[in-house]
């Protein structure tokens, strides 16, 4: 009885562990200015572009966002500051990715709740089956 509870559990542990590991949060060193604007360039839209990146675009005002972003680094500026700075000047809409809070906090925390639902949901069908 108690190894089939905690098959799954291991299961969830093994999963959690390799995408801990994939994520790259063990990797040591810091990343270059270089990397800092590619980060940040790729999670910025054209401001006059459909869908791309400023990092994946080659329009005058791509280009002119790719310069101040990397004058705000040379400036010092945290990547927090820039994109700050960003949303600031051209509104919520610059930014590819939607912010982690409010409305948008549910299309994070829902794929996660569905996944975990659907897991109880399965491993309930899967005793339910081996008891009849």
């Amino acid at each position: 009885m108690m190894r089939r509870v905690l098959s799954p559990v291991l299961l969830l542990v093994v999963v959690a562990v390799t995408l801990f590991v994939a994520s790259g949060a063990l990797d040591g060193a810091p990343p270059t200015k270089a990397d800092r604007a590619s980060q940040i360039e790729a999670t910025i839209k054209c401001p006059s572009c459909e869908g791309l990146s400023v990092a994946q675009s080659n329009a005058p005002s791509a280009i002119a966002v790719r310069h101040q972003i990397e004058a705000a680094i040379r400036n010092g500026q945290s990547n927090e500051e820039i994109t700050s700075s960003l949303v600031a000047t051209y509104g919520p809409t610059i930014l590819l990715n939607p912010p982690k809070h409010g409305l948008t906090a549910v299309l994070w925390i829902a794929p996660i709740v569905v996944v975990l639902v659907s897991g109880v949901i399965l491993v309930a069908l899967l005793r339910k089956r081996r008891r009849t």
